[in-house]
């Protein structure tokens, strides 16, 4: 209906941001208008289980070989405003490598490419919303915004429900990352809304002698909800 779409003000970041330079590009300079949502946007394509293959959320293993780098454990639970889990939402992820480069033609800097990461997972929550990858904890790398920018190491997130009309995507960082001071897409979120796009390190579910973990729970709507983006990229 209309007015049902509002921007929650001192929890996501602005569609302007001065610092972060490519905004000035993507971000609408007219009002926005309200499209009806139609038949077709609400039924098809369906994204559900279907779209999950074996292996989907471990990203440390592709072409018969493993990834370099840390192995993590990534997991957390998808909620709403009031707590409560969302079960059935495809989770997506993907990332650069332990060096800092993604598997992507237009990432020419000259960080090695790791021929068994492709850096990109998918899965469905569970009964209680839960979700859990495995990979390796990204690196960080240069992109060019401003002198000397380096981006913060960090997974990018993507969240479904049923149609892409309910798409949500959003960042998860590490703790005490030395890189957030110079990075503007993490200092674009409201203060009070930062901590909650940094993964807390979670000693209960390492596995011994294997890998660390990092809990990130999503909250989708509210005044604890998880500052989310108007864009899917950096560049």
């Amino acid at each position: 209906m209309p007015g049902a779409y509002r921007d929650q003000l001192g929890t996501h970041p602005p569609r302007d941001v001065l610092d972060y330079r490519s905004t000035a590009l993507r971000h609408p300079a007219r009002p926005l208008i309200l499209l009806p949502q139609r038949l077709t946007e609400i039924t098809g394509p369906v994204l559900g289980e279907g779209r999950i293959a074996e292996g989907d959320a471990d990203l440390t293993r592709a072409r018969g070989g493993e990834a370099s780098g840390q192995r993590i454990i990534v997991h957390g639970r998808v909620l709403d405003s009031d707590g409560r889990c969302v079960p059935n939402t495809l989770v997506e992820v993907w990332q650069a490598n332990a060096a800092g480069r993604y598997r992507h033609a237009r990432d020419t800097w000259p960080a090695p490419l790791d021929p068994y990461f492709d850096g990109a997972g998918r899965v469905m929550t569970d009964a209680a919303g839960h979700y859990r990858f495995t990979t390796v904890r990204p690196g960080a790398y240069p992109w060019g915004n401003h002198h000397n920018a380096w981006r913060p190491a960090h997974i990018h997130f993507s969240l479904f429900g049923r149609a892409f009309t309910q798409r949500l995507v959003t960042q998860m960082y590490f703790p005490d990352d030395p890189m957030f001071f110079q990075d503007p897409i993490y200092n674009a979120a409201p203060e009070d809304a930062r901590l909650r796009l940094i993964g807390a390190f979670d000693y209960e579910a390492t596995q011994d002698n294997w890998a660390l973990a990092y809990r990130f729970d999503i909250v989708l709507r509210g005044r604890n909800s998880t500052p989310f983006e108007g864009d899917d990229h950096d560049e």
